[in-house]
């Protein structure tokens, strides 16, 4: 395959992977129980929602804070992109097992990216605009509070200083470079298409 060919699959990997990170915030945002109605978390909602209707279908409505049918439906998009760009590349159909490792290490990746961003953009905001009331703010918070909850209780702040983003931020770097790396070395060649 030529290179316009390679940069054309590269692109489609890209763009499966944004719409990866999509699904796999709209899991989240239901998950930390984010405020459903923010017109920022009706978007995502309404982006993902032809993905994961069928399988709303046969996995029901969310059951309590996880949405099994917007994790499924993630699940098989990015097995079935692996599998279709590996053929298009002229790769061939790799083990089935590689093909699921390397769509669970996506979907990790994604969670990893989504926490690290949104823990940048707390971090900015407690800086610029700490009492702000913008959707996108208050989504940010209702996001990353799960996590930062328990760590705060662990080490609370020190006055004006609050440590907990750099543990969590630790904790994102060894997961990505541990179970991350390991899921996606175990992939083979359905790794190389696992994150953004």
């Amino acid at each position: 395959m030529g290179q316009m060919g390679n940069a054309g699959l590269l692109l489609v990997n890209t763009l499966i992977n944004i719409y990866l990170f999509l699904m796999m915030l709209r899991f989240l945002l239901q998950a930390s129980k984010a405020d459903y109605y923010n017109p920022i978390s009706q978007s995502v909602v309404k982006i993902t929602q032809p993905v994961v209707r069928p399988f709303q279908g046969f996995l029901g409505p969310v059951m309590g804070r996880f949405d099994l049918a917007t994790l499924a439906a993630a699940f098989v998009l990015k097995a079935v992109s692996i599998v279709a760009i590996l053929q298009i590349a002229g790769i061939g159909m790799p083990p089935i097992t590689q093909v699921a490792i390397g769509a669970v290490a996506a979907i990790a990746n994604a969670i990893l990216k989504i926490y690290f961003f949104a823990l940048i953009v707390m971090i900015i905001l407690s800086w610029v605009a700490p009492n702000a009331s913008h959707p996108g703010a208050l989504l940010v918070m209702q996001l990353v509070e799960p996590i930062m909850a328990p760590v705060r209780k662990v080490i609370p702040p020190l006055g004006m200083i609050d440590l907990s983003p750099i543990v969590v931020f630790i904790a994102i770097s060894i997961i990505d470079g541990v179970v991350v790396g390991a899921l996606t070395r175990s992939a083979g060649i359905a790794g190389a298409l696992v994150g953004l």
